[in-house]
């Protein structure tokens, strides 16, 4: 899975088995999931055919879902549980300014669950939606056009996604988190004007941490003069044995452990990818090779 934005819109893109209450929604096996922001007074023939400007403007093909909202990407939450990767916006104004009335929820697990499991994910999001809204003083369960897109990759490891499950107990806990988050930052409370990146973390007692280049406390943490745009690597886990290696973690499982690469922080690798951001791990070591033999 990549994702990466252009001007008003999310690109989410992989190899997806998905389920989607979204535009056109249904299930099926699509290569590019959007989320796209259009003005808030939009004057449109629809919004398959926005959708369908935005995919073939892009150079992708017609096997993708899609949603719309009036909330700008500058407000988009990206939320990282382990395994699970959790994208929020959210706006229920209505004001005469500004009247937004959606809330967007992807999910993403990079393993793979059954079909029901997809469509149990979008109930688990649901009901964590409600929740988030309640515990932050909404009067409303959520708005007439809200949408959730469940996404996976990988060989079939879970069969059910309650919030029980490995995988339910990781989206519901990302969209309770995520949702006040995601308002607050539509509704002007948090002032910025990027994205915002969350990880779960276990370090000193389980808790949501807020990572940017500009607060990190550990930053520099490679080299001086590095580019900190990926920190969290999108090549994630690569199992390249050169840049990484599998370990035993506390809890027994295996997880790649890939701290001494320093490769997506490279400056001019961090620019590749930023111009290119469905290049391979392959094409950036070669990149990073032809590098080093001019030095």
């Amino acid at each position: 899975m990549r994702y990466f934005f252009d001007n008003n819109t999310l690109f989410i893109r992989g190899t997806f088995r998905a389920a989607s209450t979204g535009i056109s929604g249904g299930l099926g096996l699509v290569s590019t999931i959007i989320n796209q922001t259009v003005p808030t007074h939009w004057n449109h023939e629809g919004p398959e055919k926005e959708l369908e400007r935005v995919v073939t403007g892009a150079g992708f093909g017609r096997d993708y879902f899609g949603m719309l909202t009036a909330v700008p990407m500058r407000n988009l939450c990206v939320l990282q549980y382990d395994f699970v990767t959790v994208f929020i916006t959210a706006g229920i104004t209505t004001t005469q300014k500004n009247h937004a009335r959606t809330i967007n929820i992807i999910t993403y697990s990079s393993q793979g669950v059954s079909d029901a499991a997809l469509i149990e994910t979008i109930m688990i999001a649901t009901e964590a939606k409600v929740v988030a809204l309640r515990n932050a003083g909404k009067s409303i369960p959520g708005t007439p056009t809200d949408a959730v897109i469940a996404a996976c990759e990988g060989k079939k490891e879970h069969e059910y996604a309650g919030i029980l499950t490995e995988v339910g107990k990781r989206v519901y806990g990302a969209v309770l988190y995520g949702i006040p988050v995601a308002l607050r930052q539509f509704e002007n409370k948090i002032q910025q004007d990027h994205k915002s990146f969350f990880i779960f973390s276990r370090f000193k007692g389980d808790h949501w941490v807020e990572w940017s280049p500009e607060t990190c406390p550990y930053r520099p943490c490679h080299f001086i003069g590095q580019r900190c745009d990926f920190c969290y690597c999108p090549l994630y886990p690569c199992g390249d044995e050169s840049l990484g290696q599998w370990v035993e973690s506390s809890n027994g499982r295996m997880v790649w452990n890939c701290s001494q690469c320093t490769l997506l922080h490279e400056p001019k690798i961090a620019d590749y990818l930023k111009q290119y951001p469905e290049a391979s791990k392959d094409e950036l070591l070669r990149l990073h090779r032809a590098k080093k033999r001019k030095i």
